[in-house]
């Protein structure tokens, strides 16, 4: 494991991007197996010689660059996916609704009935039934 140590030192290694290009790659072979088109497996070569090249690079702030320009990206996906998900839990318990003058979310507990709803943001009224 000492020679491992030796060969990453003042390398990038992997981050959220490599990741990403592996898992891309495996899917690919995946489905190129699944389905019997070769040209699949040859382009799932592709994002896993991105990946290596990217993992044992030594240009760590141009690495750094990629994987931050990815994550800017990223980001919103993964925000979507997260409000969806704090929804989904608290779809019991909680009514969201959207203000109609600024577009905001607002989260109101269930159960209260009809309600005068003020928005925080830009002080609207407006009635809605929980």
């Amino acid at each position: 494991m000492n020679w491992f140590k030796k060969l990453m030192a003042g390398r990038y290694g992997g981050d959220q991007l490599s990741m990403i290009l592996i898992i891309l790659s495996l899917l690919l072979t995946f489905i190129g197996q699944l389905t019997k088109i070769q040209i699949l497996l040859l382009i799932s070569y592709i994002p896993l010689g991105i990946s290596i090249y990217r993992i044992f690079s030594k240009d760590i702030s141009k690495r750094r660059m990629e994987n931050y320009k990815f994550a800017m990206f990223i980001s919103p996906i993964y925000a979507w996916f997260k409000r969806t998900e704090n929804r989904m839990k608290d779809r019991k318990t909680h009514r969201y609704f959207k203000c109609p003058n600024c577009k905001s979310k607002l989260r109101l507990p269930k159960g209260k009935g009809k309600i005068m709803i003020t928005c925080p943001k830009c002080k609207t009224k407006f009635s809605k039934t929980t």
